[in-house]
């Protein structure tokens, strides 16, 4: 995207209310200051991008309006590199301050790794007279100099049973024309929004280069037993009014496959939580797990036998 959330209008030092012109000679005064041939580094490298990225937007009526109307950060969301500085030519505004003119096309490289983005523009490209073409040795280094590749995000969405006992998945990225499969161990216990970095397995560099890295971003999916809280498990078991008031042992499931028998004592009132220690899920990258909590659910019949009715009515008259 654009300079994520940058104000364009401080970036080139110019009010809100700036016209054409007041923003034309702020760019033209930053631009002859940080232009990478007469202050090469990479810090000037950096602010220039910067002052032509707020250039091509605030020096194009609609594309003016668009970030007036949407705020920077809106803005940013919205419009790609690529659309900010499409119909964009500062070849004359460049000539006039001495580095020369052109056009052509070239791969205009914005930072690496994962905020980098590579992009191809077609005639009239903004930086074509200072990244090639004969404007001295810095120029010409840039052009050559290795670059990392992109980095990748890919949600993978796995199971709570997979958290219980981790898993091997494997996922296929897209390279170009070519398609890479890459294999990813989940280890135990690892929870949503939580990232995994696969060094190297991003996209390949640029001028010989290392590749970026691809990050592996995990959901868990809902399952339609157990809810989640940290480390802990949760459920409800039903079991009868009558083995509720008398006590009983009931089976329940657990993560990892097994029935457990559990203990409900007599008198046990509805909502009760028992506690299953161990039986929740793996601690991340440690030992231990997290418990198991059975939430009793005290179910009342829909219809009941005469015999039954006759019980449940003698109860009823003993408790009062």
């Amino acid at each position: 995207m654009g300079i994520m959330a940058d104000d364009y209008y401080s970036i080139l030092g110019v009010e809100k209310k700036a016209n054409a012109d007041e923003i034309k000679k702020a760019y033209r005064k930053l631009a002859l200051k940080y232009h990478p041939d007469k202050n090469p580094g990479k810090e000037a490298e950096e602010t220039f991008k910067k002052i032509s990225e707020a250039y091509a937007v605030l020096s194009n009526p609609e594309k003016r309006s668009q970030y007036d109307n949407f705020g920077s950060q809106g803005f940013s969301q919205r419009f790609s590199q690529e659309d900010i500085f499409r119909d964009f030519d500062i070849s004359d505004i460049l000539r006039d301050l001495g580095f020369g003119g052109g056009g052509g096309q070239f791969t205009h490289v914005f930072g690496g790794g994962g905020r980098g983005r590579n992009r191809t523009f077609q005639g009239g490209d903004p930086f074509a007279d200072f990244f090639g073409g004969g404007g001295g040795q810095y120029q010409q280094q840039a052009r050559t100099m290795p670059q990392k590749g992109q980095n990748v995000e890919y949600r993978l969405t796995i199971t709570l049973e997979e958290v219980f006992s981790g898993a091997e998945k494997r996922v296929s990225l897209r390279k170009g024309d070519t398609t890479d499969t890459v294999n990813i161990k989940i280890p135990k216990g690892i929870k949503t929004g939580q990232k995994l970095r696969l060094a190297g397995k991003g996209m390949d560099g640029v001028n010989g280069g290392p590749a970026g890295d691809l990050y592996i971003s995990v959901e868990i999916a809902p399952h339609h037993r157990f809810t989640r809280d940290g480390n802990d498990l949760y459920a409800r078991q039903d079991v009868t009014f009558s083995q509720a008031a008398l006590g009983s042992v009931v089976e329940v499931e657990t993560i990892g496959g097994e029935k457990k028998r559990i203990k409900v004592s007599p008198g046990t009132q509805n909502n009760t939580k028992i506690r299953m220690k161990g039986y929740g899920l793996p601690i991340f990258k440690k030992s231990g797990k997290g418990d198991q909590y059975v939430t009793i659910n005290v179910t009342v019949p829909k219809k009941l036998t005469k015999r039954q009715e006759e019980l449940i009515k003698q109860l009823s008259e003993e408790e009062n």
